[in-house]
Order: structure tokens, then C-alpha cells, then sequence
């Protein structure tokens, strides 16, 4: 249970006097999220391969969780029943916080905050490396024009070049829908008011400064759920890319349409007196329309390897990838709720994994599609995976499968062919 419900628009203080706290705060809380951090995770740097995401980032090997005391092997781990996981605090897939989570709100990587310094917080930074989050730029593909491959040219759709991009791509009803997208409005930290947590007063948020050029820049905030805020979920920005498909969005709200998500997308924490304090986005339902007729032409990169039926081309495959199809579709199952055009069920599942630790249970978060996966890292809800082989390990305790590590790698393998 929380504090409150409610959050109030006043400081406990002046802002001068806010600035001076968070400054010195600052430095010392960023160390002990690092060493946090470090003490979770060995985040080395090392490529899977020559793996890339669609637009040629490395893509990162993996596991990097650690390994609790002890014990020798994820192997040797899985091996444990989930009790006596939990009696010994074996556990290492724990919930991720905020890094700050009395304040919470958006925190935005740093290669964003390099280009876009307005978002920078006085308060907390990502707490992520650069080399296991999503490109910046991503490209964006279109289901319109698929001929086109990427459509941005490497570059951030901002509101200053979607016109040139995108005039004789889209419909007047779509470039007005991406225009909304693009539109910053106030949040509960970041807009022009003293409750705020930037140096200088700010224009806001805009949806593509989350889901940049329809993607991710995996930035991430509290989940805007049924939970009072200060009790919610941290979560990553899911993609925008293939929503079109989808019957079930956000991880817990099960919002069931693209025009109501752009409609109800809490900038406020889900707090009507903040709102109204600050100050509404006020889209019409006509706007929120058009944003969402822009939002469902995002694709799917493309899938060179996938045939129609999203099987993979036998002759376009390699032998590990068609072992760990098999895998998926068998031994590992995953294809129990990842399955059709975009390995999705639009269900949510409730994975119980309090079992394994001593907190609170998470409740049922939805199935997230797995076709462009390797371009969306870190994994799960709060990003508590960085890598596939992190996410392929966590399934292999959480639901028993008993995987070899042969068996991983070749899951892995037909992962990125999706």
C-alpha cells in the first residue's frame, strides 16, 4: 500500500532550494546506482558475434546477469525447485527499480540526452550502458511502403523534417497524426511549472521522445497502472512497431485499440490533479484518431529469413537456427504464447514469479511480441534482461524447461532471424 493515492503539483520546497538538493544529491545517489548496478550485472561489452539490429548496432552477448554465491551455473540454478531458490535468496532475476523511484517519471539514455540536453534531470540518469539499449536513430519501416526499407534516411523524425520525410508518403489524416506524435506537451517533471526536474523550464514530452521514429530509445518511467505511484512497476518503452497487429496494449492497463491508447497515455502519472494543475494535453478524440491511423502503418523490420506463415526458409537458414525453431516450438515453449504473424497472443500472463524470491507478486503483465526482437533490449517489463540470452535464461528457471547451454544459444540464434 502506498502513501496516497494522489501526488501534489507543490514542492515540498522552493525550486532554488529543490536544484541545490538534487545537485548534491545527485553524484552520490548515481554511485550507488552504479555500484548497484555492477553488483547485479557484469556489463562487459562483449558482441554476439556479428549480430546487428536493423539498422547495425551490436547487438550484445549474454547472460550478463550474475550469478548468485555458490552457485556455478544458470544450469545448476534451474536445477533448484523454486522454494529453495526463495529459502536461500538464490534468485538473480529479481524486479528492477527505479533508480529513484520517490520521484520516478521518465529518465531518457544518455545519447539522447546528448542531442536533446532538455531532458536532461537534475535528480538521476539512466542507469543502462548505451551498448544494451536500442539504437539511436532507429529506422522506421512502413507497411505502405515496404519498398522503401528504412524511410528516415538515418534520421530523428522531429518536427522540424517530418514533412520533408514523409509529404507524398502518408495521408493528410497520417501527417497530422504524426505531427500530434511529435508535439511535446507538460508532464508531471517535465513541463514549465516549479514541480519540475529540469534546470530549465521545459516544453514537455512528445510521444516519439519514448518511441522515437516509432521505436524505442528504451527509455523508461513507472508503469502507469491500476497501482498508486509510488507502488507501480518500473517499465521499459515497449515499440511502436507492429501494434497494427496487436489487440492488447500497455503491460497491465489492457488498452484495446491504438486511438485509445493515444488517448489515455498518462503524461501525469494517472493524476487528474496534477493534470489540471499543470496543464491537459487536450487532444480531441479527432486528433487521437489521427494519431493512431499514423501509428498503425509502423512495420516490423524486415524478416529476410521468415516465409509467410512466420517459418523459417530452410535454405536461408543455418542448422542452429532451425534447431532452436525447433526448440521454440517445442522443448523451450515458447510458441505456447508467442505464435502468429507477430509471435504474440494478446493475452496477459501472470508468471508467478514470486515464487522464486520474498516480495510482492507482479500480477499479470501482457505477452510482448517477439518479431523484431532483437531490436528492442533490455528484456521483460523493467528491462531486468539485458540481452536475449539474459530473457532465454530467466524463461528456462521461471518455467522449468531444464535448457542446455547449447540449447540457449540456438534459441537465441532463431530469435534474431524474427
Amino acid at each position: 500500500r502506498g502513501r496516497s493515492s494522489f501526488a501534489s503539483p507543490v514542492l515540498p520546497m522552493r525550486f532554488e532550494q529543490w536544484r541545490t538538493l538534487h545537485a548534491e544529491q545527485k553524484p552520490k545517489l548515481m554511485a550507488d546506482v552504479r555500484a548497484y548496478m555492477a553488483s547485479r550485472f557484469d556489463f562487459d561489452g562483449t558482441a554476439l558475434g556479428d549480430a546487428t539490429m536493423s539498422g547495425g548496432k551490436p547487438i550484445m552477448r549474454g547472460p550478463v546477469t550474475r550469478l548468485p554465491a555458490g552457485i556455478e551455473s544458470f544450469e545448476e540454478l534451474a536445477a533448484l525447485p523454486a522454494s529453495e531458490v526463495r529459502a536461500r535468496d538464490l534468485f538473480p532475476f529479481k524486479p528492477l527499480a527505479h533508480p529513484l523511484q520517490s520521484t520516478a517519471h521518465m529518465v531518457f539514455p544518455r545519447a539522447w540526452v546528448a542531442v536533446h540536453p532538455e531532458h536532461e534531470r537534475i535528480d538521476v540518469d539512466m542507469d543502462l550502458p548505451e551498448e544494451y539499449l536500442p539504437e539511436f536513430p532507429p529506422p522506421l519501416f512502413l507497411t505502405t511502403h515496404r519498398e522503401l526499407g528504412d524511410v528516415t534516411g538515418g534520421r530523428e523524425i522531429t518536427l522540424d523534417n517530418y514533412y520533408e520525410i514523409f509529404d507524398g508518403l502518408l495521408t493528410p489524416e497520417q501527417m497530422e497524426g504524426l505531427k500530434e506524435l511529435l508535439r511535446p506537451t507538460p508532464t508531471t517533471w517535465f513541463n514549465h511549472t516549479e514541480h519540475r526536474l529540469t534546470d530549465a523550464p521545459s516544453k514537455g514530452v512528445a510521444c516519439f521522445d519514448c518511441h522515437v521514429n516509432g521505436h524505442t530509445n528504451g527509455a523508461f518511467e513507472l508503469a502507469p497502472d491500476a497501482r498508486p505511484i509510488l507502488a507501480r512497476l518500473r517499465v521499459d518503452t515497449p515499440s511502436m512497431r507492429g501494434n497494427y497487429n496487436l489487440m492488447q496494449l500497455s503491460s497491465k492497463r489492457s488498452i484495446r485499440s491504438m486511438d485509445h491508447f493515444a488517448e489515455v497515455e498518462e503524461y501525469f502519472d494517472g493524476d487528474p490533479g496534477m493534470q489540471q494543475a499543470i496543464g491537459p494535453r487536450a487532444a480531441k478524440r479527432e486528433v487521437t484518431n489521427r494519431m493512431g491511423d499514423f501509428n498503425s502503418i509502423i512495420d516490423f523490420p524486415p524478416a529476410p529469413k521468415l516465409g509467410p506463415m512466420m517459418r523459417l526458409i530452410p535454405e536461408l537458414a543455418s542448422e542452429q537456427e532451425l534447431r532452436g525453431e525447433a526448440l521454440f516450438h517445442g522443448k523451450a515453449q515458447c510458441a505456447v504464447c508467442h505464435y502468429g504473424p507477430a509471435f504474440v497472443d494478446d493475452y496477459l500472463h501472470d508468471l508467478r514469479v514470486e515464487r522464486f524470491y520474498v516480495g510482492r507478486p507482479e500480477g499479470p503483465i501482457k505477452t510482448f511480441p517477439l518479431r523484431g526482437i532483437k531490436d528492442t533490449p533490455p528484456y521483460l517489463h523493467d528491462g531486468r534482461l539485458p540481452t536475449l540470452h539474459d530473457a532465454v535464461t530467466f524463461f528456462d528457471i521461471v518455467l522449468g524447461l531444464r535448457l542446455g547451454p547449447d540449447e540457449k544459444d540456438d534459441l537465441v540464434a532463431f530469435l534474431l532471424c524474427l
